[in-house]
């Protein structure tokens, strides 16, 4: 039976890494940047796990769906401590993000009629298209190596503006990797000793998670509906959190008409500017579709098969990423993300009523976040420019 590495000989208290994680995740801004500063503090700070050790969990965490910042934490403390270790740092990296989206959806019925409002979310919506854009290029410069990545990409792109599910075309790219696709690049191997089997605590919360659902079923359909919902799209969300955007857009705006497509637009702001991955956004799209329980429920969906995805398959991982047809599919799955970033932000920008000013915002926006500057940054400056001139 497969299985772990063996942690740290003195590992931390659950309660010295929920706490350290949690002090992290306050400050997470920027999404996959954070997984540099995870290493810094499990590698350099605390001495928990070395360096080769750290870079077969990036591996896995940029293979598998999911934010891959959130999945790292979850790595980290799996390696540590175990399941619980794996728990703790993992609900410690994303609670604060999930706090401050709590509020701000809150704040957000209360205040998106005032006229401040309506200038700082207008000038975020232009900030959205340009942080996805340059996502989307960042993306597609690190993953689309050669031709064959490329035509995936493209095929991906068209299809998604053309109205095709973005599930299927997941699906779609798969095979494709399978037949004319590259491998993902190996990054490390197999390390250490074994340790006990993650199979009989992943069993346990997936079948909480079973009788939660059956329980909104049968008691709160609507409830059940949100988390069965973020739940699928977490599933096929590979490429990071930046994945799910063209995931979520479609069933919520397009599928369903759940929101509109500026409601969304200020969904995915909100995300920008709250610590965390950018897919906190699910917790604003349940706060407005049915309160605080709703918000809770789309997190939930949202971030919990990520979590079961890194504890099920990293005692497998070195096994599956030696062969050379499943390497192949999730190249190939991994090329189509490049193409459906590059069509939401088409379709992002295609709802602002772009003027001079808004051009300037965001053209600035773009110009310094391919030139490495923090996230946040953009985003604050951002905000004041709209407060003066939107």
């Amino acid at each position: 039976m497969a299985s772990l590495p063996e942690p740290s000989p003195d590992p931390p208290g659950l309660a010295t890494i929920f706490l350290s994680f949690l002090l992290l995740g306050a400050t997470a801004f920027g999404g996959p940047a954070m997984v540099e500063y995870i290493r810094r503090l499990s590698v350099e700070e605390k001495g928990w796990l070395d360096e080769r050790s750290f870079r077969d969990g990036v591996a896995l965490c940029t293979t598998v769906p999911g934010a891959t910042a959130m999945q790292v934490a979850a790595y980290v403390g799996l390696r540590i401590r175990g399941v619980y270790g794996a728990a703790v740092s993992y609900i410690g990296f994303g609670l604060p993000a999930f706090l401050f989206m709590m509020i701000l959806s809150a704040l957000y019925l209360e205040m998106r009629g005032i006229g401040m409002a309506i200038s700082a979310f207008q000038g975020l919506k232009v900030l959205v298209v340009a942080i996805v854009g340059a996502a989307a290029i960042s993306f597609s410069r690190d993953t689309l190596t050669g031709i064959r990545p490329f035509a995936i990409a493209a095929i991906a792109a068209a299809l998604f503006l053309a109205g095709v599910s973005p599930i299927l075309i997941i699906i779609l790219a798969g095979a494709l990797g399978v037949l004319i696709g590259t491998p993902l690049p190996v990054q490390g191997g197999a390390s250490g000793d074994a340790m006990g089997s993650t199979v009989r605590p992943l069993l346990l919360i997936t079948l909480c998670a079973a009788g939660l659902f059956l329980a909104l079923l049968l008691f709160f359909p609507a409830l059940a509906g949100i988390f069965a919902l973020m739940f699928r799209i977490d599933l096929f969300a590979f490429g990071g959190g930046q994945a799910s955007l063209p995931l979520l857009y479609h069933e919520v705006v397009q599928a369903r008409g759940w929101l509109d497509a500026q409601t969304f637009l200020d969904g995915i702001a909100l995300g920008q500017v709250t610590p965390g991955p950018i897919v906190i956004s699910a917790t604003f799209i349940g706060y407005l579709l049915q309160g605080p329980l709703g918000g809770i429920m789309a997190t939930l969906g949202i971030f919990l098969p990520s979590f079961l995805m890194v504890i099920g398959i990293a005692p497998y991982f070195p096994l599956l990423r030696s062969s050379t047809r499943m390497s192949r599919a999730f190249g190939g799955i991994v090329s189509s993300f490049a193409g459906l970033l590059i069509s939401v932000t088409i379709l992002f920008g295609s709802q602002i009523p772009w003027n001079l000013p808004r051009v300037l915002i965001g053209g600035g926006a773009f110009i310094a976040l391919m030139g490495k500057v923090r996230v946040h940054w953009v985003v604050l400056a951002g905000i004041i420019v709209s407060l003066l001139f939107l």
